[in-house]
């Protein structure tokens, strides 16, 4: 299976974290900016990578900072390929969630790589319970 360019450019920022305190890393503040948000890396920025991510392919994300802006993106796919773009509940309220691309599965877990994710881009498995939905594009092919 091919490497969708959207997967290649999110492996190649694993590692970027948040700087604690009242400075920011400049890279988190490009990936804010692709969803106009101002340049602070202590609020969510899962979807501002995801979207960054998507762009940097030459494709368009939702261009909005909420994850669950994703379940609206592209279509719904059952069976989720890497690179597919994964949305989950978070927090107490239903407009939290988060998002980041499909790695790979578990029967109890999905490997998501994904920004914010211990305030850094990393690799990390989430709970198939709190899964919302997979995404895919026709501008992935």
């Amino acid at each position: 299976m091919k490497i969708n360019d959207h997967l290649i450019i999110a492996l190649n920022e694993i590692g970027v974290k948040e700087i604690s305190g009242s400075d920011y890393n400049p890279r988190i503040a490009e990936y804010l900016k692709s969803v106009q948000m101002r340049a602070d890396d202590e609020i969510p920025w899962c979807a501002a990578f995801v979207n960054w991510c998507l762009e940097q392919a030459g494709c368009k994300g939702t261009q909005r900072p909420n994850a669950k802006s994703y379940l609206n993106w592209g279509y719904d796919i059952k069976e989720p390929v890497p690179g597919a773009i994964v949305v989950f509940d978070r927090g107490k309220y239903k407009w939290q969630g988060h998002v980041g691309f499909f790695l790979d599965m578990t029967p109890s877990y999905v490997y998501l790589l994904g920004g914010n994710q211990q305030n850094k881009v990393s690799i990390r498995p989430y709970d198939k319970r709190r899964l919302k939905g997979y995404r895919w594009s026709s501008e992935f092919i």
